[in-house]
């Protein structure tokens, strides 16, 4: 025999035995290897070797790195350094390895004293997995012991790899920085593993892994799962439809929204309809998070209402259902999603959801994850050579938190900022935005938006869908969804109307609160802490779907057309508001705008109802305020535009400041800034609509 083919075949045998050894212990004794699997843990394991695997969630990507892990340990080499982009999929993994036999740790925002001793058990050679976070590189503790680390370890796997790239849905800047500094180590081997990449993403990581990159590509078909799309359904009959599928979907599963607020707002109906079910996003705490999870993974909820927060590696393989509240804005993040149903049962259901409000969203996302030159120039000026918090860039720039916080790690990406503690600076280098490059982005991002558009119109059957989009080599009808078959799964397209009632009912009892501006932003009359009203309520936010058609009428109706719903909506705002009031306002004061007519309706309403008296005392001159995320040029112009009748003369109290519609919430905040000046001791904001 050949002495290399001997070779091989020996390299080859080694891999196989150590993922026997993995897969017994992960799924028991008769667990059998796939070839590709067997394949792809041998390219690992070849010196310094770069390894790309692109497969379907279920297909044991995992199993792989564990497998390599086990065998590299065996030789004497280094731990395995696994870079993760969730702490829930970090848990996951964490507990993974250990059922594999590997002693595993992680290294994150939320285990901060436990760093010194998982630096002590790494430095006595006791850990074979350490899971760190993208975010670590940006903690100095952790920045400091990476050149050390990598020059110990024998594998560094990239899970989830498409965030590394520009290209792919989910995009993480922290998360390309932190692979840029582990691909610059020569002699570990690289593993990077995902289930969600087209060809485009495929190639962008390869390029990125470097030239001698060996990908690993198979179908991403699911025979497991039952893909459906309800179409035509209006927000409310949405939730209605939800509270009445409950009864009848497998298992437990996730309900994914395209927002926070749709998240605890659905969450909160389900309840009221005596569904088990918590809701999940990133603006829990961590501590809440794993509780959700757990509570999932061992079916004590029906469902857990969640955003993207949770998804990417939540291991919970009897996920009897996935149901998608609106759509992602691109099909290889839907796939990610409603693949993690149906892993380890032989059916399980995927059901879209689609409204009108979805591309709104969309169109938000999308411009959030691509920076502007003139915003990226706003900060930098406003950052000079200070180091400044986040609140201060905020209330400087007026560009809204999470674009901000977007911006500012891409900027950290290109080495234009950094991060010191709490705060930002910026390093000096300048920043030159790539036109092409994210023009480029724009594009593929609205091209991937006509596919979903097209997917929730159901054209064509919806897994094989799904496999040309993400460019699966063999796409084929599946025969089992709802454009195969042409059933729905229950209730179809007609969901109960005592469920649209209690629906309706409920959503416009839910209260919406506006919360106040902190500081003024530099370059205006005022300074500092701003003195304004308290945190206000509305009756209705965003696309809220308790009011509708209510809110396009109030939209598109003449000035000063203000719907009758809405207007007892906000008597019950008030009623309920009114129980934890201190005192009672003393008079009513239309909010100052353009057009003061809807306004002055809603406050005439407000104080014949509720026998108080009414204070039209503000005017405005001049046009609209500008339309620009920053809020200097706002204020200023509404500090000019607006003005408090010389002569108004307030009782002593609590005024209720109301308006139809609030957005920035400038106008509020500097009409209240004038009502508190002229001795009003408290002022409370009521508004219709609070627009995102």
């Amino acid at each position: 025999m050949n002495t290399t083919n001997h070779s091989a075949a020996h390299e080859r045998a080694f891999a196989e035995q150590h993922m026997h050894t993995i897969l017994a212990r992960l799924a028991g004794p008769g667990a059998v290897p796939r070839s590709d699997q067997v394949d792809a843990v041998h390219a690992v394991l070849q010196p310094a070797s770069r390894v790309l695997v692109v497969q379907a969630t279920g297909w044991g990507k995992s199993a792989v790195y564990w497998a390599a892990t086990h065998a590299i340990r065996s030789t004497g080499a280094g731990p395995t350094l696994v870079v993760s982009p969730l702490l829930a999929l970090m848990r996951d993994q964490v507990s993974a390895a250990e059922r594999a036999g590997l002693k595993a740790a992680t290294v994150n925002s939320t285990n901060i004293d436990d760093w010194d001793e998982v630096f002590q058990q790494l430095d006595a050679d006791a850990i074979d997995v350490l899971l760190v976070s993208p975010e670590r590189l940006g903690n100095p503790r952790f920045a400091a012991r990476l050149g050390a680390l990598l020059a110990r370890v024998g594998l560094i796997v990239i899970d989830e790899a498409h965030c590394i790239s520009d290209w792919g849905f989910d995009f993480r800047p922290d998360y390309q920085r932190l692979a840029r500094a582990l691909l610059s180590t020569p002699t570990a081997s690289v593993l990077a593993t995902t289930a969600t990449a087209n060809e485009r993403v495929t190639h962008d990581i390869g390029k990125q892994l470097g030239a001698n990159t060996v990908t690993f590509r198979g179908t991403l078909a699911r025979t497991s799962l039952t893909l459906s799309v309800v179409p035509g359904l209006s927000p409310l009959q949405r939730y209605a439809w939800i509270a009445d599928a409950l009864a009848q979907l497998p298992g437990s599963g996730i309900i994914y929204v395209l927002t926070v607020a749709e998240a605890e707002r659905l969450t909160a109906f389900l309840r009221s309809c005596g569904h088990e079910v918590d809701a999940y996003s990133g603006q829990i705490d961590a501590d809440q998070r794993l509780k959700v999870e757990d509570r999932l993974r061992h079916n004590q909820v029906k469902a857990v209402v969640a955003t993207s927060a949770l998804g990417m590696g939540y291991d919970k393989p009897d996920l009897g259902f996935c149901v998608h509240v609106g759509s992602p804005s691109t099909p290889v993040a839907y796939y990610q999603q409603v693949g993690r149903a149906g892993r380890a049962v032989a059916h399980a259901e995927g059901v879209l959801l689609p409204s009108d409000a979805d591309e709104r969203i969309w169109d938000y996302f999308a411009t959030a994850s691509i920076p502007d030159p003139q915003t990226a120039a706003k900060v930098l000026q406003t950052l000079g050579g200070d180091a400044r918090s986040l609140i201060e860039i905020e209330a400087d720039t007026g560009v809204r938190r999470g674009r901000l916080e977007a911006l500012l790690k891409i900027l950290a990406v290109e080495g234009v900022v950094d991060k010191d503690g709490t705060a930002w600076r910026a390093t000096g280098m300048p920043y030159e935005h790539d036109t092409a490059k994210w023009t480029a982005l724009a594009q593929v991002r609205q091209q991937e938006a006509d596919i979903m558009r097209q997917y929730a119109h159901g054209q064509g059957c919806l897994m094989a869908y799904l496999q040309t989009a993400l460019d699966d080599p063999s796409p084929a009808p599946c025969g089992r969804c709802s454009v195969c078959t042409g059933h729905l799964p229950f209730p179809g397209l007609t969901p109960s109307q005592d469920k649209l009632i209690a629906a309706r009912d409920f959503l416009r009892g839910v209260d919406v609160d506006i919360e106040p501006r902190k500081r003024w932003p530099a370059g205006v009359g005022r300074k500092g802490a701003i003195r304004g009203f308290d945190v206000g309520r509305a009756v209705a936010f965003a696309d809220d779907p308790g009011w509708v058609t209510e809110l396009q009428a109030l939209r598109r109706g003449a000035p000063g057309e203000v719907p009758e719903a809405l207007l007892a909506g906000a008597l019950a705002t008030l009623g309920r508001w009114a129980k934890t009031w201190p005192a009672r306002p003393v008079c009513v004061v239309p909010l100052p705008a353009p057009d003061m007519t809807a306004n002055r309706v809603l406050a005439e309403h407000i104080a014949r109802k509720g026998r108080l008296p009414l204070h039209d005392v503000f005017s405005w001159s001049g046009g609209p305020a500008p339309d620009d995320t920053a809020s200097t040029p706002v204020v200023a112009h509404l500090e000019s535009a607006i003005r408090l009748a010389p002569d108004a003369e307030l009782p002593t109290g609590p005024v209720l400041l109301v308006a139809s519609t609030v957005r920035s919430r400038w106008a509020a905040t500097v009409a209240a800034a004038l009502l508190r000046e002229q001795g009003a001791s408290q002022v409370l904001v009521l508004a219709l609509h609070l627009q995102p």
